[in-house]
């Protein structure tokens, strides 16, 4: 079963969590946006789904493959093209940022989704990868009950060191982190670095000299 097919039969259900947990889902938002350039910045978002976090962020264009998911985000305005991480339809340097929130567990293969991304940011320009850190309380949560899950079921969760490396490997330097979701803190906390939350940001940046 193609990873899309969940997001295309549960949309609805999807967006009912965002309803369901807004107390954590504003915490995810803030802790991206914390890291994020001028809302005037050139964005796109990798795995755009139905436009949670793009549209509150100011981001106007984005890729995803699930076709409801799509349909959705396009209602908020944003453009949205239907194609995966490993093969963005853009050409180099086209964008000022990429944000990619909850995806990396579902691409095929995180290397080349970075190196797309960090084609198509340009020179000074950075990524943002937010994810819910598989060492984390919930991350082993997540991991435990996967076959139950209508999302989760053939994602693949990674550590926050590991998408800190798999970053360095695809060019991007000078990395800070954002978490959130810290056990015994109120869900709004947001703390620099990662290792205690289970909502991780991390924010790379593609040095100017490549220009």
């Amino acid at each position: 079963m193609p990873r899309t097919a969940p997001f295309e039969k549960h949309a609805d259900h999807y967006d009912q969590w965002f309803e369901d947990n807004s107390d954590i889902y504003l915490a995810e938002l803030e802790a991206v946006r914390q890291l994020m350039p001028s809302h005037a910045a050139n964005g796109l978002e990798v795995g755009v789904g139905s436009g949670k976090f793009a549209a509150p962020l100011g981001i106007q264009t984005g890729v995803e493959p699930a076709e409801e998911m799509a349909a959705r985000a396009e209602k908020l305005g944003i453009r949205v093209y239907r194609n995966v991480a490993e093969a963005l339809p853009f050409t180099d340097a086209a964008f000022d940022f990429v944000l990619m929130v909850t995806t990396i567990c579902f691409v095929d293969d995180i290397q080349l989704s970075f190196r797309e991304a960090f084609r198509v940011i340009q020179p000074g320009g950075c990524i943002l990868v937010g994810f819910v850190d598989r060492e984390s309380e919930l991350g082993r949560r997540y991991m435990d009950r996967r076959d139950e899950s209508l999302f989760y079921k053939d994602a693949t969760f990674f550590s926050s060191q590991e998408v800190h490396d798999y970053l360095i490997q695809a060019g991007f330097e000078d990395l800070t982190a954002r978490q959130t979701l810290i056990p015994g803190e109120p869900k709004e906390t947001i703390e620099d670095g990662f290792g205690k939350g289970a909502f991780v940001v991390l924010r790379g940046l593609k040095s100017k000299s490549l220009a």
